[in-house]
């Protein structure tokens, strides 16, 4: 592996290390009765921001109310992206090209299912009503945008990336460009022990 993507790689790790500390994803809702908007923020272990508000708002429409102890998720993302942490120091350190190829190979696979895992709770979140809310539109679902803008009744809501989910994407990237640079790499040698060998 060269020097360049090893140090990159460290830096990687040191950024997963930071992005347990720090909010992963962010649902921002906005309308006339609350001019200064709400923001709910996502972290690996909690649930941040204007929370109470807004399971507040969300009881007349028959929403569950949210709460960190009621997903598995925050219990065990700290440890997986601590482990990936790790994972990224010690790829780095062994210096192995195969190893970087497994890496990625477990990251995008991680990334896929984190998405998937996001998508499924906001399907859940907005479609499983309560029957008896105050508050019914026949044939309303409340599900928050994934990434980007969404309409539900009188509130705009708009999700995206917060600062910890904008480091994943870059170290996701960056693992990406080691990968092809290495695969490059290992590419350029065989040519070169070959030509070696026809000129022997």
């Amino acid at each position: 592996m060269t020097s360049a993507n090893r140090t990159i790689l460290i830096v990687c790790s040191l950024a997963l290390a930071a992005v347990i500390f720090l909010p992963i994803w962010r649902i921002e809702l906005d309308a006339a009765q609350y001019p200064e908007g709400l923001e709910l923020q996502i972290y690996s272990n909690k649930l941040a921001g204007n929370v109470e508000i807004i399971n507040g708002l969300n009881h007349y429409i028959g929403m569950k109310t949210l709460h960190a102890d009621d997903f598995i998720e925050f219990t065990v993302l700290p440890y997986i992206i601590g482990f990936f942490a790790l994972s990224f120091l010690a790829v780095a350190i062994s210096g192995k090209r195969k190893w970087v190829y497994v890496l990625f190979a477990a990251f995008l696979l991680f990334g896929i299912v984190a998405m998937v895992d996001f998508y499924r709770w906001l399907y859940d979140y907005g479609h499983d009503l309560d029957p008896n809310a105050p508050i019914i539109v026949p044939g309303m679902a409340y599900q928050p945008p994934l990434i980007g803008f969404k309409q539900l009744l009188n509130f705009g809501a708009f999700s995206i990336p917060d600062i910890g989910g904008w480091i994943f994407i870059a170290v996701g990237m960056l693992l990406a460009y080691c990968t092809a640079r290495e695969i490059w790499t290992a590419k350029e040698t065989k040519q070169d022990t070959e030509i070696s060998k026809n000129n022997a």
